[in-house]
């Protein structure tokens, strides 16, 4: 450990040498002078301009080095002011003999800012098929984003300008279409994810961490070549910074171009959905009649509406013609990632395999009831039509199907096998096996998809409920 904190040391105050003689200046110290500076001026207005409150949650991406260190400094600031609430978080990934040390400087600032502090440690797979970098990423992104459900629960993180520049350099040798060129973005809504330093350089905030006298920590693996980013950042950028010296605005401008016309992609893509999607299956004639790019922007919209990572452009090629040429009776299946695409009555759907397990609830008045394995039943209160609330006001018992179930839900038509119901309504057979089936004692009283038996629906002058069905799984 004092190794360690040796290793750290000697490399910081090296480091912190080096940046002090590139961008020296005087000291600031006064709080009047804090405020005034530029970047907490620009991180006010950022979060001016998003109405945060009090109830506001942020949690800081903290790893120690000068940029998240620069971020912490500055949300302190920022916060006297807005009175949202901030916390950090750093992950330990273990991967360096200075990573203790790293940790414990952490929890030190933290303390020093009266920022809560938690320090989550990983264990990084240095087999795994993502490479060292990449598995030790996705961890950290898991733990950040383990505890942000909510509305105002918002993560942080410190990608400035030259970050930027990068991903837009990596993405480009990679082959990436126009959403991954748009690289990063300042606000991700989705994933309540904040850069507000994406339009700062490096050299700015280098130049305010001395200005502060800030401590921070210098990753040795920041300096090898051998990972992509590092041999962008010290062998390639500097030779293009010779000659095109504005080169990372310049590539941060390109990237947020594109983030533009990503965007304008993505509404042509919500337009197209509004008339060929439904319950997040796919109309696939309606497919067929697009143009090929209009198809291929469409699908792509649509694998990452269920949170899948874009396959290569020759892979969602295939996709396409598998979904629009193969035979009507074929029994489709095209695995992407932890989830499957399979085809039905010409139509497209994306879903988890998973077992069907048998279970035995009870709906007690609740208006969401979550199912084992098969996704949610949400009630409805309805007038006219559905189950009688006579019945409802009795305990509905909730279970799997076994098989062989028959049931009547219209008067003037026969009692059916509950397999030809389903049919007639062009249920996915992957579906019908997870159907949840609800009963008044013994009685089949209502099939969601189907309706109420119609011994037991309401009549036109009573309020009945109806019974819905999200489900989000495929049988295996």
């Amino acid at each position: 450990m004092e190794n360690s904190k040796k290793l750290l040391k000697d490399s910081t105050s090296k480091r912190r040498a080096d940046i002090q003689a590139k961008y020296s200046k005087p000291s600031i110290t006064s709080l009047d002078a804090l405020n005034t500076h530029p970047l907490v001026a620009k991180l006010n207005t950022f979060f001016l301009a998003r109405n945060f409150s009090k109830s506001t949650e942020l949690l800081l991406a903290l790893s120690g080095g000068l940029d998240s260190m620069v971020l912490l400094h500055l949300l302190s600031q920022v916060k006297r002011n807005l009175g949202f609430e901030l916390r950090a978080m750093h992950v330990h990934h273990g991967l360096s003999p200075n990573a203790d040390a790293w940790a414990e400087l952490c929890k030190r600032q933290c303390a020093l800012y009266g920022v809560p502090l938690k320090t989550v440690y990983v264990k990084v797979n240095q087999a795994s098929k993502l490479g060292v970098e990449a598995a030790a990423r996705q961890l950290r992104y898991q733990a950040l984003f383990a505890d942000q459900s909510g509305a105002d629960r918002f993560v942080v993180m410190a990608h400035h300008q030259d970050d930027q520049a990068e991903t837009l350099l990596l993405q480009l040798m990679r082959g990436s279409g126009v959403k991954g060129l748009s690289a990063m973005a300042v606000v991700d809504s989705t994933r309540h994810l904040l850069r507000p330093l994406l339009n700062v350089s490096r050299h700015a905030l280098a130049d305010y961490a001395v200005q502060h006298g800030l401590i921070w920590c210098d990753d040795e693996s920041n300096r090898d070549v051998h990972f992509e980013r590092n041999f962008l950042r010290h062998e390639i950028m500097p030779v293009l910074a010779s000659r095109y010296p504005a080169v990372q605005s310049t590539l941060a401008r390109t990237a947020a171009h594109l983030a533009e016309a990503n965007d304008l992609l993505d509404v042509l893509a919500k337009q197209d959905a509004e008339n060929l999607l439904a319950d997040n299956s796919l109309c696939l004639k309606g497919l067929a009649v697009l143009d090929f790019v209009r198809s291929k922007n469409l699908l792509r919209w649509w694998l990452g509406l269920n949170q899948l990572a874009m396959p290569s452009t020759e892979h969602l090629s295939e996709i396409i013609q598998q979904l629009l040429h193969a035979k009507s009776d074929a029994d489709l299946m095209i695995r992407l990632q932890d989830k499957t695409i399979r085809r039905y009555q010409n139509r497209a759907y994306i879903g988890v395999d998973k077992i069907p397990l048998p279970f035995d609830l009870v709906w007690q008045g609740e208006p969401c009831l979550d199912i084992p394995n098969g996704g949610k039943l949400n009630f409805v209160a309805v007038e006219g039509r559905g189950l009688s609330h006579k019945y409802v006001m009795h305990q509905l018992r909730v279970t799997h199907r076994t098989g062989g179930e028959r049931f009547k839900p219209h008067a003037a038509k026969p009692t059916r096998t509950l397999k030809y119901l389903l049919q007639e309504i062009n249920m996915p057979p992957w579906q019908r096996t997870h159907l949840p089936l609800i009963y008044w004692g013994d009685t089949l009283a209502y099939v969601p998809g189907v309706g109420a038996a119609c011994d037991l629906a309401a009549s036109a002058s009573e309020q009945g409920y109806e019974v819905f069905w999200q489900y989000d799984a495929f049988s295996v």
